[in-house]
């Protein structure tokens, strides 16, 4: 991955901009889209996140110090996208929180990559409940298996604070799990 970066960035130096710009989505496109969309859980969504990305992400190429990897800093920039969504979503909504809820549901239920059992759809509506910066915090830990030092360099906190909110997070999944598929402990 670290080669690939070092070719994106001497591509973006030497001016063959084109080549670096197609690269770039080649090693990070796929990642970054399902990163994104496990936040959202909306494929239209989705993609216009990520390309809300890339165009803040190559507008700020040039800026791209190397103090961080490529890819953490790249999805600095995704998960301040979603986060800014969220936020723009929960301000502007205006529906109930059970509207909202059978409305995340029906897209759900509705997306035609979406074929998942009555448990991988309880685990999406109990993400989706959380707070938007649990949200990300699980995703990235429980769904994309990040470490949490590069979590640290994406969400700009301690691997510490990390671990203290997944456990919150990752508690209550547990918790609307057992709920909502009535499991005895």
């Amino acid at each position: 991955m670290a080669t690939d970066d070092s070719r994106i960035l001497e591509l973006y130096r030497s001016g063959e901009r084109n080549q670096a710009f197609n690269l770039l989505v080649r090693q990070y496109g796929e990642q970054l889209y399902w990163h994104i969309r496990k936040l959202v859980a909306n494929h239209d969504d989705a993609n216009d996140l990520l390309q809300n990305t890339y165009v803040k992400a190559w507008n700020a190429m040039d800026t791209f110090r190397e103090d961080s990897k490529l890819y953490t800093w790249l999805y600095r920039i995704a998960t301040n996208e979603v986060l800014t969504f969220l936020n723009r979503k929960k301000i502007i909504g205006f529906l109930s929180l059970n509207a909202n809820e059978a409305a995340f549901e029906r897209k759900l239920t509705a997306d035609e990559n979406f074929n998942g059992t009555k448990v991988q759809l309880s685990l999406q509506k109990a993400v989706n409940k959380l707070p938007p910066k649990q949200k990300v915090v699980f995703s990235l830990r429980y769904w994309e298996e990040m470490k949490y030092e590069d979590m640290a360099e994406v969400l700009d906190t301690s691997p510490g604070a990390l671990k203290a909110s997944y456990h919150h997070a990752y508690q209550k999944v547990v918790d609307y799990l057992k709920k909502d598929l009535d499991i005895e402990n």
